[in-house]
């Protein structure tokens, strides 16, 4: 009985010496890139109800498009030194964004609730956009 345990003893203790910690360090790979869109940018739709900005984004391919994840981020209207996602309502506003191969388009529109048309943006917005790159299991 002695000898299976101290041979039990000897197997254990072995086995937890030869075990090795590793430490695996991944590399983000998310990029981000930031812009500015200037007023005069802003093209309002032929119906007065959408303001458009297309802002070209060359990193945005079609691998993006198709599989991977695009987050859209403009400053905060009123938080200064702020961003707030892509798609969200601001008084009475309703801002939204489509991407396509090359580039975002962002649109503000009228909200459901809302009366009046929007109004175009009289001051420099930054837009952050962030490409999540993704791997398709389907």
């Amino acid at each position: 009985m002695k000898k299976l345990l101290l041979i039990l003893l000897c197997t254990t203790t072995l086995g937890l010496v030869s075990c090795k910690k590793d430490t695996i360090v991944q590399e983000t790979p998310n990029r981000t890139i930031i812009f500015n869109i200037e007023p005069s940018e802003w093209i309002l739709s032929t119906d007065g109800g959408t303001y458009t900005a297309t802002i070209d984004v060359n990193e945005i391919d079609q691998l993006n498009v198709d599989i991977e994840g695009i987050l859209v981020y403009l400053d905060h209207p009123a938080e200064v030194n702020s961003y707030i996602q892509l798609p969200y309502v601001y008084e009475s506003n309703a801002y939204s964004y489509e991407h396509f191969n090359g580039g975002i388009r962002i649109d503000i529109q009228r909200s459901a609730f809302a009366t009046e048309d929007p109004a175009k943006p009289t001051v420099r917005i930054r837009l952050k956009v962030v490409l999540i790159p993704s791997q398709d299991v389907t």
